[in-house]
């Protein structure tokens, strides 16, 4: 059983053309200095524009070389065109060279069926330094726990996917750049004091947000002169002083499978879950419906000839339905409309918090949409010390090309089934275990699309997965 299992996903990433192994380079990550002068890293060639786009693409770039991928994977010009191939969909995963991600962390992603012209998904994993600050006084004082670092400085261990739409640039800039914000958002706390009621839980959980919202804002200042277009949703984890930070913006998720439990770590953002959210903005501020839309919802779109007559609708303080006479106003498009995947904001964007999209306007007209689109994630925090972690418990981190067709538990029977094909202290299990769910969505072709054992349409989406293990070989110990 366990040489099928893993003769079994050995097959399947090599029928889809996944590379040979290649050269080695430099390890990754790198710990990444705290200097406040240390100059930023050489952007890697930017994405071309998507369609409708309004810049123009840089004249001398090629198409291929536009197209990048997370530098861990360390990919050959060849390894390249494997992973932009639509057809093939090769699913890629760092290289077996002894050199590993952190934790023994396991990733992996394949491309989509021609949803885009290139992978919009970006990962990122780095070991962070901060570098400590003297306390406001300047008097020395003795680390502790409470007090972080101060003199000493720390180092965080940092995962995050991108999810990009509309281009791959925002998601592209925010690999490159998010933890460098956390870096420095959390020098502050090196001259923390103990304060009541203010734990230092909930200032990492502060810099953390705080980091967000500067790198969105460093995302409107240069989406010009750095063809930073479009947006991305941003999973993001770090783990600190024996607890794990997981901070979601988009319809990413995240979740631990320990011990065959299933905790979720996150949850998805999308014009459903935070209807009454946008419809409050919309309540309180009318002017950013631009007289085109209306903040209620109602079961369908009303009609002209429905004047008058009474309609279920709800409003921002509605969890339930309630009926209304229809009126003039309410003929307006709704803010909030569609279902499910297709659910939409002003009939435009299918997610409501991440990071970019300060360009994007409603269909045929100047409103722009980025004032509804909250750049804030939301953090949980997962105490690692408060649980003895077995080498088969595991946080999965997933773009929505993952969850969209794969439940919470299909991915705990895969992870069970998976990594008990290995000995503990393999620590290729979890890049085996990254390929098995990526494999999972992504299906095998068959009658001219990608289906599923049970014939289901697999994941036409971009996939990027990682498995991060909590314990055992690597671990935070």
């Amino acid at each position: 059983m366990l040489n099928r299992v893993r003769s079994a996903v050995a097959h399947l990433v090599s029928s889809g053309g996944a590379p040979p192994p290649r050269p080695k380079s430099p390890d990754l990550p790198n710990a990444t200095s705290a200097l406040p002068a240390a100059p930023p890293e050489k952007p890697r060639s930017p994405p071309a524009r998507s369609r409708g786009g309004s810049a123009a693409p840089a004249k001398t770039v090629e198409a291929r070389a536009s197209f990048s991928r997370p530098t861990f994977l360390q990919l050959s010009p060849g390894g390249l065109r494997r992973a932009d191939d639509h057809a093939g969909r090769a699913v890629q995963s760092p290289p077996d060279t002894g050199r590993r991600l952190p934790w023994s962390t396991g990733y992996a992603e394949v491309i989509n069926a021609g949803k885009s012209r290139h992978n919009e998904d970006q990962a990122c994993c780095e070991v962070v330094y901060v570098e400590g600050r003297r306390s406001v006084s300047g008097a020395p004082r003795e680390p502790s726990r409470g007090q972080l670092f101060l003199h000493q400085g720390l180092c965080f261990y940092y995962w995050g996917l991108f999810d990009g739409h509309a281009g791959g640039g925002a998601a592209e800039m925010a690999s490159r750049l998010l933890h460098r914000h956390i870096r420095e958002q959390l020098k502050d706390l090196s001259c923390w004091s103990s304060q009541k009621e203010v734990t230092h839980e909930s200032l990492v959980v502060g810099a953390i947000e705080n980091a967000f919202q500067l790198m969105d804002e460093q995302m409107a200042r240069e989406r010009r002169g750095h063809q930073v277009e479009g947006g991305c949703c941003a999973l993001v984890v770090v783990y600190l002083l024996g607890k794990v930070y997981v901070a979601n913006a988009g319809d990413s998720r995240a979740i631990i499978v320990r011990n065959g439990e299933i905790i979720p770590m996150s949850r998805e953002f999308t014009p459903e879950t935070e209807r009454q959210r946008l419809q409050l903005l919309g309540f309180l501020k009318p002017e950013l419906l631009g007289g085109e839309f209306t903040h209620l919802e109602f079961p369908r779109r009303v009609q002209p000839k429905e004047l008058g007559q009474r309609m279920l609708y709800r409003d921002q303080n509605m969890t339930g339905w309630a009926y209304k006479k229809i009126e003039l106003e309410d003929l307006r498009f709704p803010l909030v409309c569609g279902e499910g995947k297709k659910a939409r904001v002003m009939a435009t964007i299918g997610v409501t918090r991440g990071l970019g999209d300060h360009n994007l306007k409603v269909c045929s007209s100047t409103l722009p949409i980025k004032p509804f689109l909250s750049c804030f994630p939301e953090v949980r925090v997962y105490d690692l010390t408060q649980y003895e972690h077995c080498p088969d418990d595991v946080l999965v981190l997933g773009t929505d090309g993952l969850w969209d067709v794969t439940s919470d538990c299909e991915v705990a029977t895969t992870v069970d089934k998976v990594l008990s094909a290995y000995e503990p202290n393999d620590p290729s299990r979890y890049t085996a275990l990254a390929q098995a769910l990526v494999l999972g969505a992504r299906g095998t072709p068959r009658d001219r699309g990608w289906r599923l054992p049970n014939n289901k349409l697999g994941s036409g989406d971009d996939i990027s997965v990682f498995v991060i293990p909590l314990g055992g070989p690597g671990s935070y110990s």
